[in-house]
């Protein structure tokens, strides 16, 4: 059911439901056993008055049409992409809104119990790098709206689960800095240099160079004017 979802309105092969199913062993009967699942999940969608089931057989698979119905999946992405114009566009209110409502719409834990095949598995790793993109984004509208206080512990969260996102790490830089932390975030990028060397061994982006350089020199362009 979910891998049907998740390609909702595209045909899915039977040997690739087969394998998101069972992996790379499946049992010998597993055409079979496909077909009852296909059948319970046609039971399950059916609708009163409804005589066509959502779930229709064309080959060389099965595919599920949406019609008038809507994945939240779609929708948080719809939203990341609206927040995404107006960061660009510089209207840091909207964006926060958007991308807020975007974040509203995530369920924790997600696909944890049946990822076994390779479309769940990168559409999990999809969704994961989707949020974390649109955490990023969210947190660049806030600092531009001057609410680094209330970043702050959060930045520090994030980087804990997330140690080698120098996008993080240079955020909670800036939030300390603008909180009058200076030491603490110089700290932060020390912390996360030596993360980076020994995990992967590389330095810091050089985004993250400038705002150590930055915040050593005192640069004037780290006191925003926010907006009222």
């Amino acid at each position: 059911m979910t891998v049907l979802l998740v390609r909702a309105d595209q045909v899915v092969p039977i040997d690739q439901l087969i394998t998101e199913i069972w992996g790379e062993y499946p049992p010998r009967r597993a055409i079979a056993g496909l077909h009852v699942y296909v059948s319970q999940i046609r039971k399950f969608l059916r609708r009163p008055g409804q005589n066509e089931s959502p779930v229709i057989t064309r080959p060389p698979g099965y595919v599920l049409r949406l019609g008038h119905d809507r994945l939240d999946f779609h929708c948080f992405e719809r939203l990341v992409c609206e927040g995404r114009d107006h960061l660009r566009e510089r209207r840091y209110q909207q964006a926060t809104a958007t991308f807020e409502s975007a974040l509203d719409l995530w369920r924790d834990p997600l696909l944890d119990d049946v990822c076994h095949g390779p479309i769940l598995e990168g559409f999990q790793t999809w969704l994961k790098e989707a949020r974390l993109e649109c955490i990023e984004m969210l947190t660049d509208s806030r600092l531009m709206l001057g609410r680094h206080r209330e970043l702050v512990s959060d930045l520090y969260q994030l980087t804990t689960e997330h140690p080698l996102r120098e996008a993080l790490h240079r955020q909670l830089m800036l939030a300390l800095y603008r909180c009058g932390r200076r030491a603490d975030a110089l700290h932060v990028y020390q912390a996360a240099r030596k993360t980076l060397n020994e995990e992967l061994g590389l330095e810091p982006c050089r985004a993250l160079q400038d705002m150590q350089r930055a915040i050593l020199t005192s640069d004037d362009r780290l006191e925003l004017h926010v907006p009222a």
